[in-house]
């Protein structure tokens, strides 16, 4: 049975289209994905990710445990601030890649994604000290992003309103954080599960008074490849390491072991992620070939139409070396050969911070 939002009624009363997504009946769209991305590039939207997962680790010496699990260093992250990392097995395959809250020097809450949280807080678990607690804490997760979102977020959390990015605060036993997967500015407000409807309502009616919308997963699938940001089972997975990803910057080895940690010292990458954008009216999709001078060097792993850009735009696996920004390449998009071009992501200029 797939889990629910405590949102659910909230979402069916504003005439959601509901889908099954990583084990959740979630809001797939409300008006449209091409309106909700839009709106949120533009104006503001606001989404229900309650099935993010959520681990929050408690006890003396929490910042150190997580440092022995984590790829990127946690030693050195203070109260109110936020880190993104990865988890990996040991030949440095990506487990999941999540973002770590200080809400406290001794109190982290790690938030995996939904997919994921089962074995990312099993090996918590399992690797934590008898006195460390690793708990499952029931939080709804709302995210308010786009250019209006500080005004809207800090009319209800002032306390809020002048976050600086990956920073977080708690108002009461809301915790705030100014992170987001779109590339928009914008909040991930983490709330009980009683208080979400409350909250939801109210920002909500903030976004309306902006111009803005509720938007699903299907516009927020869109902003994320817009910025090149990976997707855990498309991108990234257990068979591809930081390097290959493109994700050493959240990787910290000087000084440091952690599971993956010495596969990462000594393998060579078999292959290397790039951004593709169409030069003609093909619109790539995951598992497609990706060709040079008709040889295939790799495969699509997300490709979709921008909204933004009104093109066709991908991530890629190719074999190292294979390919250059500013290279052009072919996709065989069944059946039909379309020419794209490698560029750096992220496909639009855009920042959250």
């Amino acid at each position: 049975m797939l889990k629910t939002s405590p949102l659910d009624d909230a979402h069916r009363g504003l005439g959601a289209k509901m889908g099954a997504f990583a084990g959740w009946d979630m809001p797939i769209s409300y008006a449209g994905t091409v309106s909700e991305h839009t709106g949120v590039r533009e104006r503001v939207g606001i989404f229900d990710v309650s099935h993010l997962g959520k681990v929050l680790v408690r006890g003396e010496g929490a910042r150190a445990f997580l440092d022995r699990q984590l790829a990127n260093r946690m030693t050195t992250l203070e109260p109110g601030r936020a880190r993104y990392t990865l988890i990996c097995n040991d030949d440095a395959g990506i487990i999941d890649d999540l973002i770590v809250y200080a809400i406290a020097r001794d109190e982290l809450l790690v938030v995996p994604n939904a997919s994921n949280v089962d074995e990312v807080a099993a090996r918590l678990v399992d690797a934590a000290p008898k006195d460390m607690a690793v708990d499952r804490p029931d939080l709804t997760t709302l995210a308010v992003q786009g250019p209006a979102s500080p005004d809207i977020v800090g009319a209800i959390f002032p306390e809020a309103k002048d976050l600086r990015y990956m920073r977080i605060v708690r108002a009461a036993d809301v915790v705030i954080a100014r992170s987001g997967y779109t590339g928009e500015v914008g909040y991930e407000i983490f709330t009980s599960f009683a208080d979400a409807r409350a909250i939801w309502d109210q920002l909500l009616e903030g976004v309306r008074a902006a111009g803005g919308e509720p938007a699903g997963l299907a516009a927020r699938d869109t902003l994320r490849l817009e910025m090149g940001y990976p997707l855990h089972g498309n991108d990234i997975d257990t068979f591809t390491t930081p390097a290959e990803a493109g994700l050493t910057w959240a990787v910290k080895l000087e000084g440091r072991e952690f599971p993956g940690a010495r596969a990462l010292r000594e393998r060579a990458p078999a292959k290397s992620l790039i951004g593709l954008r169409m030069t003609d009216r093909l619109i790539p999709r995951r598992g497609q070939d990706v060709l040079r001078d008709g040889r295939a060097i790799g495969s699509i792993t997300s490709g979709t139409f921008s909204p933004t850009l009104r093109v066709g735009i991908a991530l890629a696996h190719v074999e190292p070396g294979s390919a250059a920004v500013g290279d052009d390449l072919t996709v065989d998009v069944r059946g039909k050969m379309g020419s794209a071009e490698v560029v750096d992501p992220p496909f639009v200029d855009r920042s959250p911070k």
